[in-house]
């Protein structure tokens, strides 16, 4: 787990998942997943975005940091695109 953004309006964390001990070794390549955790803190929701989709945001962000060192707001635009799909609330344990 890493987070990578941090702002006053979105958290993105980005997982790595192991891959199973029990799989066998030939098939550890195509075992490993992982994914974005996004957090709306106004709205108080996250989102776990995976395969494709989890894709398709790294190389957006990748494309905004590829084109120099953007914004806060600008990050924030493109993060809040898949931040309006969430509906998981958040809730403090």
């Amino acid at each position: 787990m890493h987070m990578l953004y941090n702002s006053p309006s979105y958290i993105v964390v980005q997982f790595e998942v192991p891959v199973d001990a029990g799989a066998p070794e030939d098939a550890s390549h195509c075992l490993s997943r992982g994914g974005f955790e996004i957090v709306d803190k106004f709205a108080r929701r996250e989102i776990f975005i995976e395969g494709a989709m989890a894709q398709q945001f790294q190389e957006g962000v990748e494309a905004l940091i590829g084109d120099g060192e953007p914004s806060e707001d600008e990050l924030d635009d493109f993060i809040e695109r898949y931040a309006n799909m969430g509906q998981q609330p958040v809730v403090m344990h």
